[in-house]
């Protein structure tokens, strides 16, 4: 994951948004690590989970300034909506009050936007996107059934979806 996460920081450009997507253990934030490192992000890549964003600061592959807003969605949302209000209209005024919609709708050319757990939100807002979907394995050694339980071991199918035109061609050169 670390592989794939910087290969893909090799092609970004500012403006750029990525949406990872997978269940719980799948290895976003492993990505997350491998695509700062890409970047030349010498802080280190934590899962912003309680914090919702995390700033960082590095270089893309040309040497020019890079600044990546990694974004974990997974805490927005709630039960508690209003009447009339749908879930996608519900997350956009939470990333509206934590001031994020902007950085979606219309990121700076020096900024990239990497999220996790933001499939309703992202596609409400960014037009041009790049996918992450990451699958992980069953617990191996039996015939899968009903009751089975995810492994953080294992390899991982990585899809890669890009949407917009602006994606057109640049996922095939980092692969």
């Amino acid at each position: 994951m670390r592989r794939i996460g910087e290969r893909l920081a090799g092609i970004v450009r500012g403006g750029d948004v990525l949406l990872l997507s997978g269940p719980l253990g799948a290895g976003k934030t492993t990505f997350a690590q491998g695509f700062g490192k890409g970047l030349g992000i010498d802080e280190p890549i934590v899962s912003p989970t309680f914090t919702i964003a995390r700033e960082l600061d590095g270089r893309f592959a040309d040497g020019s300034k890079a600044h990546l807003v990694h974004v974990d969605a997974y805490r927005l949302g709630g039960a508690a909506y209003a009447p009339g209000e749908d879930a996608v209209d519900r997350l956009l005024d939470e990333l509206e009050s934590l001031g994020l919609d902007e950085q979606l709708e219309d990121p700076s050319d020096d900024t990239v936007v990497l999220m996790e757990w933001g499939e309703q939100m992202v596609a409400a807002l960014a037009s041009e996107r790049l996918e992450i979907h990451i699958d992980r394995p069953l617990d191996a050694g039996r015939a899968p059934d009903a009751d089975d339980e995810l492994t953080s071991a294992g390899t991982r199918t990585v899809t890669l979806v890009p949407v917009g035109g602006a994606w057109a061609g640049r996922v095939s050169c980092a692969l």
